[in-house]
């Protein structure tokens, strides 16, 4: 053996030492963790098969929202018959819902069954003291049943909890002008029309009495 191959030998022994050192002691890189999975069984899917981790809902509409769907069309139409019975059948479903309750008030307000449209209102008031749209509501079927002295005190109350919007004194005022009480209704009619420009009628109200008053 020449002693170019001797230092051949050499040096092949020592890389094959190294190596199997290497391959058996802790320096050999190891595999990562493996994750368990922290779903059920049953949600654990492929990315590319979503449908076996999330199955589409069934989106079925509510029986009560389909009700109010049918007495919003009805009440669009004039209806009231039909949006009566709608609202009525889901009264039945959820008869404390406030919605549900304002829209019988108005349409048993266009029904003339004002005895009824009130006892709606208190209903929703009995839940929502602070029902702003309820007091006024109340107030206007307690004036067309001749309560005023009751109607007052809600139109006051309906300005007290929302002193912003034009329909609250544009209906006090309509209450007070009926009640004979002109100057305060002039009032009431001015603030609307100063609240909301676009409400003409209570500026030819307010017009028009203020004209009356001094012939």
């Amino acid at each position: 053996m020449s002693f170019f191959q001797l230092i051949l030998f050499i040096l092949a022994g020592g890389i094959f030492f190294i190596f199997f050192k290497k391959l058996f002691n802790s320096d050999y890189p190891k595999r990562g963790i493996d994750y368990e999975a922290s779903l059920p069984k049953e949600q654990i899917g492929g990315v590319s098969s979503p449908e076996k981790i999330f199955s589409k809902p069934t989106v079925k509409k509510n029986r009560v929202n389909e009700l109010v769907d049918m007495a919003d069309e009805a009440i669009s139409v004039d209806n009231f018959d039909e949006a009566t019975k709608a609202l009525q059948s889901a009264l039945t479903i959820e008869p404390n819902n406030i919605e549900l309750l304002r829209r019988a008030g108005y349409v048993a307000i266009q029904t003339n069954e004002l005895d009824l449209a009130k006892e709606y209102y208190n209903k929703i008031l009995f839940q929502d003291e602070n029902d702003d749209l309820a007091h006024m509501s109340l107030a206007n079927v307690l004036h067309r049943i001749k309560e005023n002295d009751e109607a007052i005190i809600h139109h006051k109350r309906s300005i007290q909890l929302d002193d912003n919007y034009a329909k609250h004194y544009y209906n006090y005022a309509n209450t007070l002008h009926d009640m004979g009480k002109i100057e305060e209704a002039i009032v009431n009619y001015r603030k609307a029309f100063e609240l909301d420009n676009e409400l003409i009628e209570a500026k030819d109200m307010a017009d028009k009495l203020t004209q009356a008053s001094q012939l």
